[in-house]
């Protein structure tokens, strides 16, 4: 720390007396600028009247000023014939050829400069106002110095800044030794956390009130680290929970189905009931499958054609919905790009419009829509079927909740799949009541680049 101060001191302040001779002139040009107006309010009326060389209350203001400044003070009329001044011979001599002094009779505007100057035999510096009576220029006054003038305040400054060094690099070397012990505790006590959750400890996190920014943003980094760890694992244990407890039964109901078989003698309603419950087991299974590799988070989004899946869904279950009675129709743009989990919006749309058909009534209809909605772009799949109250629509997403009149067959994993693959790229799915009474199912998936 104590070497990064002297660093940066140091390149700070080798440019720093160009810099502070630019202040000093800015400084010193505002002030004579001022006084230089003062003066010339003075000179004004004896300009206007023609008095000004015998004006000796002007003459002494002048003296008296250049004394106080250490400036000299030339004034001029309106032809640039002095008429008052700090130095001798300034009376009737004419200024015309004074560049500071013709450009302000010509123009009416202050100017303020360096030149070089003979009379001194250095570069003067000036600042050069007008005697203004109304619009006409009646005069100049000019106030002038040697350029050292700004030199020597600038040296001072320099002077004085590297005292203040000297005092910020005494002070950064009591500072360092404050800083390393702030930084170094909290540092070795994120080491321990480390060591903690590496051997099993997943509830343990870092403390993120003490230490510097850095720190703290590391620690809070750290617990969300810990944080997302420890819920990976519990959803994994409650993932196995759930689908050993919820297996059981129809593995169960299999078995009995199929003893049955053999004690009785085959016939088919006994074989079709058992693959039925087959074919549950098989959906339930590929469904659970399907929830774990989303929960992984192996794989990242793509863009998905929104309008194109849609259509090509709605086409694929068109038949078996005519074969119901049930009118399936599609609204969609030309083009609708998504972020979409590879094959996942394939998975959404059909789950959709299974769990529609499944619920539709013979001479019903089914419309599946897809609309952009600023940044985002919502699928909608509207039924005709009986609906569910508002408490059954928000559970309907949990895995293996199935409604008291649902038809048998379903995992109770659809709409829980559907959830996890539009959480995954930051959309969001939820069931509305539809006009006629029915579902509004509606997944709202973000624009293809619109994702942080």
């Amino acid at each position: 720390m104590v070497g990064v101060v002297a660093l940066v001191l140091a390149v700070h302040d080798v440019p720093l007396a160009g810099y502070l001779e630019r202040v000093e002139s800015d400084r010193l040009v505002t002030r004579l600028e001022r006084d230089g107006f003062i003066l010339a309010g003075r000179a004004e009326e004896s300009l206007e009247a023609g008095t000004a060389e015998r004006d000796t209350g002007l003459a002494a203001l002048v003296d008296r000023y250049a004394v106080q400044e250490d400036v000299r003070v030339v004034v001029v009329d309106s032809d640039g014939i002095g008429v008052a001044g700090s130095d001798d011979g300034v009376v009737g001599q004419d200024f015309t050829n004074r560049t500071e002094i013709e450009s302000v009779l010509r123009t009416g505007d202050p100017t303020w400069g360096a030149r070089p100057s003979q009379t001194l035999g250095t570069d003067l510096f000036y600042v050069s106002v007008p005697v203004l009576s109304g619009d006409e220029v009646e005069g100049v006054v000019r106030l002038s110095a040697p350029n050292t003038l700004v030199t020597d305040r600038a040296a001072s400054r320099v002077r004085g800044l590297l005292g203040v060094a000297l005092i910020s690099l005494a002070i950064a070397v009591a500072i360092a030794a404050l800083v390393a012990r702030s930084v170094t505790r909290p540092l070795r006590r994120l080491e321990q956390a480390t060591s903690d959750l590496a051997r099993g400890d997943l509830s343990t996190r870092a403390p993120t009130d003490e230490g510097p920014p850095e720190i703290r943003s590391l620690a809070s980094s750290f617990n969300s680290m810990a944080g997302r760890l420890e819920q990976l694992v519990a959803r994994q244990r409650d993932f196995a929970g759930t689908a050993s407890h919820e297996l059981r039964t129809p593995l169960t109901a299999l078995r009995l189905r199929i003893e049955q078989m053999a004690g009785e003698g085959a016939d088919e309603a006994t074989v079709a009931a058992a693959v039925a419950e087959t074919d549950r087991l098989h959906r339930m299974i590929e469904g659970l499958l399907a929830l774990s590799r989303v929960d992984d988070g192996a794989v990242g989004p793509i863009v998905v054609d929104a309008a194109a899946t849609v259509g090509d869904r709605v086409e694929y279950w068109r038949p078996l919905a005519e074969e119901r009675e049930v009118a399936l129709t599609v609204e969609a743009p030309g083009s609708a790009p998504v972020d979409a989990m590879p094959g996942s919006l394939d998975q959404i749309v059909d789950n959709l419009i299974d769990n529609a058909l499944e619920v539709s009534p013979p001479g019903g209809s089914i419309v599946v829509a897809v609309r952009p909605v600023g940044h985002a772009v919502e699928i909608h799949v509207v039924d005709d079927g009986p609906g569910l109250s508002e408490a059954d629509r928000v559970a309907a997403f949990d895995r293996f909740w199935r409604a008291a009149d649902a038809p048998d067959g379903g995992s109770g994993l659809g709409l829980a799949i559907v959830r996890q693959l539009v959480a995954a790229v930051d959309g969001s799915a939820e069931l509305h009541e539809s006009p006629s009474g029915g579902i509004d199912a509606v997944v709202t998936l973000p624009s293809s680049g619109a994702r942080p």
